[in-house]
């Protein structure tokens, strides 16, 4: 280091003009100069730089083995060869297999709420015939009394030899049960059905000579409990029998209140298998006699029959009057359908 001499014979010691050799600027006195040497510090000199050594780090390093050789990528498979879509591709097939969904859908949300309204109203399940005889049972809690038993009746050759007929209704009896309605016999043989509810009103003639009970009874039984019913009916002629017949009933202070059962003169019963019901009825003469030997309607009515009941036209009161309100009820059914179906 002691042998390095600068690059340069003079240096800048900032703005202004160099020194001379004497140590001051030019122009400048003696006494300027040795104020300003006195003021000032000169800087070190710069150190010169060395190069690195041959033997540096990265030279000195030790050589490094060889890299493997890496085995060649796979070759790419080959692109599958291309299939034609059909008209309107994957596009038209998806909004296809959607509509069709949501068309399913739809139809099974609204055979749910049909079937939903069905089960509500208590008229859901089976076919029509089916669902009018489930109405039939309880038809009676909504149908107006003067609907089932109109307070007057006509009918036009509904009495002997195709004479006109005209009824009125004397009395309503309150819906009740079957106790003391029927013979015991005819009790026996309608406890297969049940008695739900029993519904009945009575009716004069025109002249007030003749008077007919006119009875509705509902039954808790099925379709085929009524079948059962009608059939053992007809096989046996339980109609027919003297010992099977309905009870009469006699509203008091009207022209039937000595309308009791040795007044009955004639009667008919018709089972009904479209509809949990039997309608029935029973006729007198309004005067109280008695002794008349009883005749079911159906043979009072035949042509050239010379009984009291026939030659009376005891036998078409009660089968004109129970052919009558049966076919009310039949309309009153009807009509409850049709509301239902609304």
């Amino acid at each position: 280091m002691s042998g390095y001499e600068p690059a340069c014979p003079e240096r800048w010691t900032g703005p202004g003009e160099p020194l001379d050799g004497t140590g001051k600027r030019h122009g400048e006195s003696a006494h300027e100069g040795e104020h300003r040497v006195s003021t000032e510090t000169d800087s070190a000199p710069a150190l010169p730089v060395r190069p690195l050594p041959a033997s540096s780090y990265f030279a000195s390093r030790p050589p490094q083995p060889p890299r493997p050789p890496q085995s060649p990528l796979p070759p790419r498979p080959p692109r599958p060869p291309h299939v034609p879509q059909p008209a309107g591709g994957r596009g038209g097939s998806a909004r296809t297999l959607t509509a069709a969904a949501c068309l399913v859908l739809g139809l099974g949300l609204i055979g749910g709420a049909v079937a939903g309204s069905w089960l509500a109203d208590g008229t859901g399940g089976g076919t029509a015939a089916e669902r009018a005889f489930t109405r039939g049972g309880t038809l009676w809690r909504t149908v107006p009394v003067d609907e089932l038993f109109p307070p007057a009746l006509r009918g036009d050759a509904a009495g002997p030899g195709g004479a006109e007929r005209q009824w009125t209704r004397i009395g309503v009896a309150p819906d009740s049960g079957c106790e003391e309605a029927f013979d015991p016999l005819l009790e026996k043989a309608l406890a297969p059905v049940g008695c739900a509810r029993l519904l009945r009103a009575t009716y004069t003639d025109a002249t007030s000579t003749a008077v007919t009970t006119v009875g509705l009874l509902v039954t808790s039984a099925d379709s085929r409990g009524m079948r059962d019913l009608r059939r053992r009916f007809a096989d046996e002629r339980l109609d027919e029998r003297t010992d099977l017949m309905p009870r009469p009933y006699a509203p008091r202070g009207t022209v039937a209140e000595r309308f009791g059962a040795a007044q009955r003169a004639s009667w008919s019963v018709s089972v009904l298998t479209d509809a949990p019901a039997v309608v029935y009825a029973v006729t007198g003469f309004a005067d109280g006699r008695t002794g008349t030997p009883p005749q079911p309607a159906a043979l009072a009515t035949r042509p050239g029959a010379t009984t009291a009941p026939a030659q009376a036209g005891l036998g078409h009161e009660a089968a004109a009057l129970a052919g009558r309100v049966e076919a009310g009820f039949r309309r009153a059914l009807r009509g409850s359908g049709r509301e239902d179906a609304r």
